[in-house]
């Protein structure tokens, strides 16, 4: 039986607001495979996504602004934003994304600023940085967390609470000698949340020799730390640069 015309644009339009408020938050059946059938993690923040709660400021892989960025900020990651930002404002609890053991809490050596903590998940081969937290994590090395546990509360690298308040998320192995693309292995609407926040504008910086290659959040590579640069184009898409915009997604 047919819809009406009426009812027909009544549910294109509720289709429209159900991806732009972000309610959808699980990967869409024919989405592409993480390290296994289901992404095993889940998301750092809890509710839905919006301008009073948190956004996606910055993906991980070849953005706009890590190119721009690539030998200032990201040479020792190949030129690649080597984590995901999520914006928030200062004091959102951050959760675990699954069950782990704390490595370290306020490591120096992980970096992320003012404070971090590092949760090892030895049945993924993996270990999670929360960076850019508001205060120290109360966690001691050993200690277990479950996934969905408050694990942390969102600061700004800066200590001001209005500069760029955002959370840096890293998947590394367990080694830390190379990052795994956060969009495999968190279980997430990646294309919803892409269109609410300053991510929605450019996403990836493309090569115009080979426009197609690195355009999707599940395309991009892993990091190996120390290795050659991987975005070192002849000629790039947009190309203007704009320190700005590194500063606007919490680089």
């Amino acid at each position: 039986m047919l819809c009406s015309a009426d009812g027909l644009r009544r549910r294109l339009l509720a289709a429209a607001l159900a991806v732009m408020l972000g309610v959808a938050l699980r990967s869409p059946a024919g989405a592409a495979a993480g390290p296994e059938s289901t992404p095993p993690f889940g998301l750092p923040f809890g509710g839905e996504p919006g301008p009073s709660t948190w956004l996606m400021g910055q993906m991980y892989g070849n953005t706009t602004s890590a190119h721009r960025q690539a030998l200032r900020w990201y040479a020792a990651g190949q030129g690649l934003h080597f984590g995901i930002d999520v914006l928030a404002p200062c004091g959102t609890p951050v959760l675990s994304i699954g069950d782990g053991d704390v490595v370290q809490a306020d490591w120096t050596a992980r970096g992320s600023g003012p404070h971090n903590l590092v949760v090892r998940h030895p049945e993924h081969a993996v270990t999670v940085l929360y960076g850019h937290l508001l205060e120290r994590p109360d966690f001691a090395p050993g200690d277990r967390v479950s996934r969905g546990a408050i694990v942390g509360l969102s600061g700004d690298p800066d200590e001001t609470c209005v500069s760029r308040p955002h959370l840096h998320l890293e998947i590394r192995s367990l080694d830390y000698r190379t990052a795994h693309n956060p969009a495999a292995w968190i279980d997430a609407d990646w294309d919803a949340l892409m269109l609410l926040g300053p991510f929605s504008d450019v996403h990836f910086a493309r090569d115009r020799s080979d426009p197609l290659r690195w355009v999707r959040p599940e395309d991009q590579p892993d990091v190996r730390f120390g290795g050659a640069l991987l975005n070192d184009y002849p000629e790039v898409w947009p190309a203007e640069s704009a320190d700005a915009v590194c500063v606007a997604v919490g680089c």
